[in-house]
């Protein structure tokens, strides 16, 4: 079973906040807001990107390094290179 499905409520419990805090940004849009509101609005959404990145890479971390039974030699390669993949990707 993969880690994300063990965590799945959790996880989308942080997405549906996530996603309340992205509809926050377009309301103060929409009733033209100051740049403070918006950018505070916005720097909690990155904040709440970037803990719920952190989670998911901590348990993948975990479970296919730390925690895993005996893996193959390519199956810690390939679960690196994923790794590696994603945080390039993340820190663009």
């Amino acid at each position: 079973m993969s880690h994300t499905i063990r965590a799945k409520q959790k996880l989308l419990i942080r997405v549906r906040r996530i996603r309340g805090q992205f509809e926050a940004i377009e309301r103060a849009l929409e009733a033209e807001a100051g740049c403070e509101k918006v950018m505070h609005l916005i720097a909690a959404v990155k904040g709440a990107t970037a803990s719920l990145m952190a989670e998911v890479l901590e348990d993948h971390v975990r479970t296919h390094f730390v925690d895993a039974k005996r893996p193959s030699a390519s199956a810690v390669a390939s679960a690196a290179e994923e790794l590696i993949d994603v945080v390039r990707t993340y820190v663009r």
